[in-house]
């Protein structure tokens, strides 16, 4: 049943010109970047500091999977990019929200 599955997983990247295997490494391996890069903007904001150079390698943390998929794959149903957009707009909804929270309890517990 496993190798059936196996199977199953590597025939769509090659269908769609992706290798699931790379995907899954880039996604899995940009998750340590990302929190890295939020805690890096909750110690600028809780600083005063511009935020613009962690937001911006946080989003791309957040993304760069699918970056490669629109580089690398071809013939992606338009279905697949509508459910990634769902799925990029609620990730960055939910960390915004998160990281305004931190960044909120840090400036609280050093000015009080």
């Amino acid at each position: 049943m496993l190798e059936s599955l196996n199977q199953w997983f590597l025939s769509l990247g090659a269908e769609y010109g992706v290798n699931p295997y790379i995907f899954g490494s880039i996604y899995v391996g940009a998750i340590p970047f990302f929190l890295m890069s939020i805690a890096w903007l909750v110690r600028r904001a809780k600083a005063g500091r511009s935020t613009v150079v962690p937001t911006m390698c946080a989003g791309f943390c957040f993304v760069s999977a699918y970056i490669y998929l629109a580089i690398a794959g071809r013939n992606i149903p338009v279905w697949v990019w509508g459910f990634l957009a769902v799925l990029i707009v609620y990730g960055a909804w939910s960390s915004i929200r998160d990281t305004r929270r931190k960044i909120a309890a840090a400036r609280a517990e050093h000015s009080g």
